[in-house]
């Protein structure tokens, strides 16, 4: 095989392990940071606090402000805090919502973001930002906003609800299958992508079983790095271009919209994906057939699997494949709007995943 490709690795620290969020003062003193505003959702607040008391009287101050798809107001809102309160710096609690707000702020003002993820979301990898202005879902790059050290402590994720895991884990795997047949996919990404998937779709039936499994809660957490890290690496397609139509103009959950979206658009995909399928089926041992395969996990883990469960009308099939096909971006397979309005159908309805030739 000759290769031929560019890898450009974001520049970051990891820490991870069991009681890792011990080591948050290390990190700060890494980054010279001594008054950081700490960012949760509502419902995190107690493991807001504990970060607070760790941190003592370098946290200013803690906002459970986040929530789903960074509202504009409240990012602006919350931006004018952290200035405020001069701080210089933000840590994240939680999940994609937290770590979206410390984006929205590092934006803004360039405050760096130590992020401590109790979700697999995967947010805190990359140099992605997204914000919701009048129901339209706005993203971008910058490497500004990319977390400059993260704490991964997999014993913060034993309190997530089994269903909130089980989408948030598929959630996660949905930015390896993605990076699978991204444009600019290297040899080094492909196989954190399927390292990835391997171990979240090892862990997530196990969590589902014994939802205090820490060795599983663990291979997890392990799983969702390696997927967003490969998100962080490469060119989103069709996947995510979806699941943000679908949440910034219909403000539907964010990983349970992944979980339902994915194996539509891995099966409208998978002909045109040789080596993405390869991977995928070795990372989910017995199938030839991944897409099929993810949906079957899904039902398994009694994950939604239909748009209309998470409260999309069939009325809006129309306009989210209008909005999602209204720029052009990279994807294996050429889009057009007749092949997503019916992938959008057969995903709104909970039919089986098929090729979706239109």
């Amino acid at each position: 095989m000759t290769y031929d490709f560019l890898y450009d690795a974001n520049p970051m620290r990891v820490r991870f392990g069991a009681g890792a969020l011990t080591s948050l003062p290390d990190e700060l003193d890494q980054l010279g940071l001594d008054r950081v505003l700490v960012l949760c959702s509502p419902g995190q607040e107690e493991t807001a606090e504990l970060v607070a008391s760790i941190l003592g009287n370098r946290c200013v101050g803690t906002r459970a402000d986040a929530v789903m798809h960074v509202p504009a107001e409240v990012a602006a809102r919350t931006s004018a805090e952290a200035v405020t309160l001069g701080a210089d710096g933000c840590v994240t609690v939680g999940g994609g919502s937290a770590i979206g707000l410390g984006k929205a702020i590092a934006l803004e003002h360039g405050l760096p973001i130590v992020a401590v993820p109790t979700t697999y979301a995967g947010s805190e990898m990359t140099p992605v930002w997204g914000m919701t202005t009048n129901g339209r879902k706005e993203t971008g790059r910058d490497p500004k906003v990319l977390p400059r050290s993260v704490v991964y402590d997999p014993d913060l994720t034993i309190g997530l609800p089994v269903e909130m895991s089980v989408t948030s884990g598929i959630n996660a795997m949905a930015h390896a299958v993605e990076a699978l047949y991204a444009p600019d996919i290297s040899p080094i990404i492909a196989l954190m992508a399927e390292d990835g998937v391997r171990a979240l779709a090892s862990a997530l039936p196990k969590i589902f079983a014994a939802p205090s499994d820490s060795q599983a809660r663990s291979d997890a957490l392990y799983g969702a790095w390696l997927c967003g890290a490969t998100l962080g690496a490469t060119t989103m397609s069709l996947h995510h271009k979806l699941c943000h139509a679908l949440g910034g103009t219909l403000n539907l959950p964010h990983a349970p919209t992944h979980s339902v979206v994915l194996p539509y658009v891995l099966a409208f995909n998978q002909p045109h994906a040789a080596d993405a399928v390869a991977a995928l089926s070795r990372a989910l041992p017995g199938t030839a057939d991944p897409a099929t395969r993810l949906w079957e996990l899904a039902g398994d883990l009694k994950a939604p699997r239909t748009l209309a469960e998470l409260g999309m009308k069939e009325d809006d099939i129309d306009r989210i494949a209008e909005e999602a096909t209204s720029r052009s971006y990279g994807n294996p397979r050429p889009i057009t709007h007749a092949a997503v309005a019916a992938l959008l159908r057969a995903a709104w309805a909970g039919e089986v995943p098929t090729d979706f030739d239109a």
